[in-house]
């Protein structure tokens, strides 16, 4: 017999019960805050859940017996610190996982994310996106068992980002419009029968790519702490955009909002696959930039991998910088369109944008300024995302909501 006790029953069994069933409806308020990095210590997370100091021990115990943190039983008091210092939680590294996929233009790829946003495995990306969704999905969930299989992990459930608005409640794949995807792609039930197939246990999930970047930017990066999040970004092809509103994402009444891609404007410009031109998905994107920058497209690596090279390497180009300076100005103008209509409190961007943001971060800001009422108001703040993989470590999100609802119930536990 084990001579360790059970953090559930350490001590009075009576009174720790009693303390934790006051407290079993903290659980999942707990988890978040210690997954978001909101709660580094029990100090912290009694004083944000409002509860005991006893009842956040025993609420934080319980989440250590599930496997999902790591309590510090010997914590060690900062320098020049006054007071008994306070138990360190963290999310445990050995813990479960969450199978994430993504599917894009040029590939796809999956990922085990843990509790943190932490990518704990990941498979080589795929280059050849078939034109059959249930042949993509059934590939990209193949690798992430064959992760599962590697690691030896519990898996909670499984989230996928495609790049296309996601229909709600049906999970239908409105307009893949850069994969050869038929509109309208019943891709969160084939996904999920991919799946039940390989043999993973959980809930499947999936959603639009943008949507996610911006839920894991704002839970675990650039979007931390911020009320009303902006998300635009480019990656391989197109534009996306999404909003997050007191710590959750807006989607509208059906999973269609934030359709930013389809903002006019050049209303001389390129057509557009939706059917009207000059929109910042054909105005803003790699292939629009390469186009502007005289570059012939090559095989050898995504789009956005030779935008970004060449913005990196070859900025003092005249031609490269033009083609740069041209759809900083194309975004600074549909983002401050954005500002004016939403008013968010912070900006972040991905993909290629967060690179023309770096290469001349003023010229952006001062277009955004100059053309939206509230940036001339004392400004908004625009930052690049700052997570790699965010639409992975959103796609992971999904499938880790229903334990951070409810620790218990998810997991299957009485």
């Amino acid at each position: 017999m084990s001579g360790k006790a059970d953090p559930r029953t350490a001590g009075d069994g009576t009174t720790s019960r009693t303390r934790l069933d006051r407290g079993r409806g903290a659980l999942g308020p707990a988890l978040e805050l210690v997954h978001t990095g909101r709660a580094p210590t029990r100090a912290v997370l009694t004083a944000e859940l409002g509860v005991t100091r006893a009842t956040a021990g025993a609420v934080a115990a319980e989440l250590e017996a599930l496997g999902l943190i790591r309590v510090d039983a010997r914590p060690g008091a900062p320098a020049g610190s006054q007071g008994r210092p306070s138990h360190r939680l963290a999310v445990a590294e050995d813990g479960p996982v969450a199978l994430a996929a993504q599917v894009h233009a040029d590939g796809f790829r999956a990922a085990l994310v843990g509790l943190g946003g932490r990518i704990v495995a990941t498979t080589p990306g795929c280059e050849v996106v078939d034109a059959d969704p249930a042949k993509v999905l059934g590939s990209v969930v193949e690798a992430g068992a064959g992760l599962l299989r590697q690691t030896g992990r519990r898996c909670v459930g499984s989230g996928l980002a495609v790049p296309s608005a996601v229909a709600e409640p049906e999970g239908l794949a409105l307009n893949p419009l850069h994969l050869a995807w038929p509109a309208g792609s019943a891709v969160r039930r084939i996904f999920a029968e991919q799946v039940r197939a390989a043999g993973i246990d959980g809930p499947a999930f999936a959603a639009n790519d943008v949507n996610l970047a911006a839920l894991a930017e704002h839970r675990h990066g650039a979007g931390r702490g911020a009320r009303d999040l902006l998300c635009v970004a480019t990656g391989h092809r197109g534009v996306g955009g999404a909003l997050v509103l007191d710590g959750r994402l807006h989607t509208g009444s059906s999973g269609l909002a934030l359709e930013v891609g389809h903002l006019t404007v050049n209303p001389e410009g390129r057509p557009c696959h939706c059917g009207s031109r000059g929109c910042l998905d054909v105005e803003a994107d790699p292939l629009a930039f390469l186009t502007a920058a005289g570059r012939e497209p090559g095989p050898e690596v995504s789009l956005l991998q030779q935008s970004d090279d060449l913005i990196r390497g070859h900025y003092a180009d005249p031609a490269v910088r033009t083609a740069a300076e041209s759809l900083i100005d194309r975004l600074g103008l549909g983002l401050a369109g954005l500002v004016n209509i939403l008013n968010p409190d912070r900006i972040i961007l991905g993909g290629l944008h967060r690179t023309l943001l770096d290469a001349d971060p003023d010229r952006l800001r001062a277009v955004v300024a100059d053309r939206s009422l509230w940036g001339q108001s004392g400004g908004v703040p625009i930052l690049p995302c700052t997570l790699d993989h965010n639409s992975l470590v959103g796609a992971a999100e999904l499938a880790w909501q229903p334990v951070l609802d409810d620790p218990l119930a998810a997991l299957g536990v009485s």
